[in-house]
């Protein structure tokens, strides 16, 4: 249960991100709102997952979730490219992630 709460915040930091970068630097009031609600929701699910899951683990797992996620996010609505490059290094960086989940 806490690794789907993990993956679920790591999911939810890639919506803080892109509502980040959609606030215009906090002047749309909507993608603020979402920044600082799907914020809290993304931290407190971490704290949560934290209880189990040994800290370093945790947190690259989320990270790494939010990175991907969030690359996704950008090159769906256009404003990045994913190069060939760029979908072999965000698949090597899923293969750690699941290679963190294996091991522990």
């Amino acid at each position: 249960m806490d690794w789907l709460i993990l993956i679920s915040s790591g999911a939810l930091e890639a919506v803080w991100a892109t509502a980040l970068s959609a606030s215009k630097g906090f002047r749309r009031w909507r993608p603020a709102l979402l920044f600082v609600v799907s914020m809290i929701a993304s931290m407190a699910g971490l704290a949560v997952a934290m209880v189990t899951i040994p800290t370093g683990t945790a947190y690259a797992v989320w990270v790494g979730i939010g990175a991907v996620l969030t690359v996704l996010l950008s090159a769906i609505r256009r404003e990045e490219r994913i190069t060939w490059a760029r979908a072999g290094l965000l698949m090597l960086l899923v293969g750690c992630v699941v290679g963190l989940k294996a091991v522990s």
